[in-house]
């Protein structure tokens, strides 16, 4: 079993991001879950995401201790919040940033199997916002695939409707980008 955990602030679709693999999961005949952590956070706030995919049925409902995939969205959660914090061992950290890998491991003390990808400068050209979070599926999807890019854009297209050629493109585009750097 996948577990995922989602950082992000309010507004970049940290939710969003969690339902969209979920959806995906679902739609190739795997179990999956999807479900926020927030309070009465604002835009902005940092919010936590989880999502659970896996072959068989799933019957734990319980908050996500133990990740073996992180996502964070926007890389100033780094500052504030211990993002590999009950990682499980073998699991990967996937971070938007457009820093070097090794800079990132040694400002943060992160040892874990390490993606990195420019979702920013990505999202930017491709979307033409600053909402990171279908590029960040495209390179988590490098990192762990879970899921076929099929099923993924198909619930990409389902819920972006007009745009959803910008988001896939994203995500496309992130596969492709997306730095792979194994663990210390």
């Amino acid at each position: 079993m996948h577990e995922v955990r989602f950082h992000g602030r309010g507004g970049q679709g940290a939710v969003t991001s969690a339902e969209l693999l979920a959806q995906a999961a679902i739609a190739e005949g795997k179990s999956a879950q999807a479900f926020p952590s927030f309070g009465p956070e604002r835009r902005g706030a940092p919010v936590i995401a989880f999502a659970r995919v896996s072959d068989k049925p799933i019957k734990n409902r319980a908050a996500i201790q133990e990740p073996s995939l992180v996502l964070v969205l926007d890389p100033s959660l780094l500052r504030l919040v211990r993002i590999d914090k009950g990682l499980k061992p073998g699991g990967t950290v996937v971070i938007n940033t457009g820093r070097d890998a090794q800079a990132i491991r040694e400002e943060f003390n992160i040892t874990a199997r390490l993606a990195i990808v420019d979702a920013n400068h990505i999202a930017r050209e491709e979307i033409g916002r600053l909402i990171t979070n279908t590029t960040m599926l495209g390179a988590a999807m490098a990192a762990v695939p879970m899921v076929s890019n099929e099923k993924l854009e198909h619930a990409l297209e389902e819920r972006f409707g007009r745009i959803a050629a910008k988001n896939i493109n994203a995500f496309r585009r992130a596969q492709t980008e997306a730095k792979i750097v194994e663990a210390v």
